[in-house]
C-alpha cells in the first residue's frame, strides 16, 4: 500500500489539474495533435517535403505535457528543427507564429469542453474529499488557461483554497513547469513550506518541477503506464490512481 499522507508531516497539498483531476490531458492531447499535423501537413505540401506527424507517444509526452501552451509550441517546433515568429499570445489562431498556434490549439479545447463537458477522476474526487476532512489547505496548479472552465464543468470549483493556472503564469511572467515557480508560487499563497507541502502530478515536467522546488513529497500519477520513468524524473512516490491514497 502506498504510504499515508498524514498532517503531522504535511499541511498542503498542490495538485495538477489534468490527467490528475480532470480526464482532460487525452483531450488536450488530441488538440494538439490536430492543430500540429494541420500545421505540419501544409507546411511539407508547401515545402514538397514529407510529411511526419506529431506523435502523442513520444512529442507530446517529452515536449507539451503539462508546459504553458507557448511554451510547448516553441519547443515541439524546436525538436523539429522549425522556427516561427514568435507573434503575441493574442495572436489571431490563423497566424502562422508561435501565438498564433498556441491559440488554434486552445479554440480547439474550449469547443470541446463547451460540446462535451468534463468528466473528474473518481478516485481524484474522493482523495480531494479526504484531504478536505483531514484540515490540508488545497492548491490546483495547472500551465492551463482553461482551469476555471474545467473546474466548473466538473463542480470542483469550490474544493481549492488557491488556483495558479496559466493566467496567472502570464500575469505575473512565472517560469513554466518544469520551473518549480508555478507550485512556489502556490505554497508561497498558502502560507506553507514547500517542505511541508505535497505535489501531485502525471507529467514528466510537472514531476521535474516538484523535484526542483524541493516540495516535501512528490507524487506522480501514471495514467499512461510510465511509473518509473516518473519516479526518475523526481516522483517520491507513483499511484495509478489516487483512489490508492483514500484510506
Amino acid at each position: 500500500m502506498p504510504m499515508a499522507i498524514t498532517r503531522d508531516d504535511y499541511d498542503a497539498v498542490l495538485l495538477d489539474l489534468d490527467g490528475v483531476i480532470t480526464d482532460t490531458a487525452n483531450l488536450h492531447a488530441a488538440c494538439w495533435k490536430q492543430m500540429f499535423d494541420e500545421y505540419l501537413q501544409k507546411r511539407a505540401a508547401e515545402r514538397g517535403e514529407a510529411f511526419r506527424p506529431f506523435e502523442l507517444a513520444t512529442d507530446y509526452r517529452l515536449y507539451v505535457d503539462g508546459k504553458p501552451r507557448f511554451d510547448g509550441v516553441r519547443d515541439f517546433l524546436t525538436s523539429r528543427g522549425i522556427q516561427l515568429p514568435e507573434g503575441s499570445s493574442d495572436d489571431p489562431p490563423q497566424a502562422e507564429t508561435v501565438g498564433g498556434l498556441g491559440n488554434r490549439k486552445n479554440d480547439l479545447v474550449n469547443k470541446i469542453i463547451e460540446e462535451r463537458g468534463v468528466e473528474p477522476y473518481e478516485g481524484s474526487v474522493k482523495f480531494i474529499h479526504q484531504l478536505r476532512r483531514q484540515g490540508f489547505q488545497i492548491a490546483v496548479v495547472t500551465s492551463s488557461q482553461n482551469c476555471d472552465a474545467v473546474l466548473k464543468a466538473a463542480r470542483l470549483d469550490a474544493f481549492f483554497d488557491v488556483r495558479v493556472d496559466g493566467n496567472t503564469i502570464r500575469a505575473q511572467h512565472l517560469a513554466g513547469k518544469p520551473a518549480p515557480d508555478t507550485f512556489l508560487t502556490a505554497a508561497r499563497q498558502l502560507g506553507v513550506a514547500p517542505t511541508r507541502a505535497v505535489v501531485v502530478e502525471d507529467a514528466i515536467s510537472g514531476v521535474e518541477a516538484g523535484s526542483n522546488g524541493n516540495f516535501g513529497l512528490v507524487i506522480g500519477v501514471a495514467r499512461k503506464g510510465n511509473a518509473e520513468e516518473l519516479r526518475h524524473h523526481g516522483a517520491h512516490l507513483v499511484v495509478n490512481d489516487l483512489g490508492e491514497l483514500v484510506d
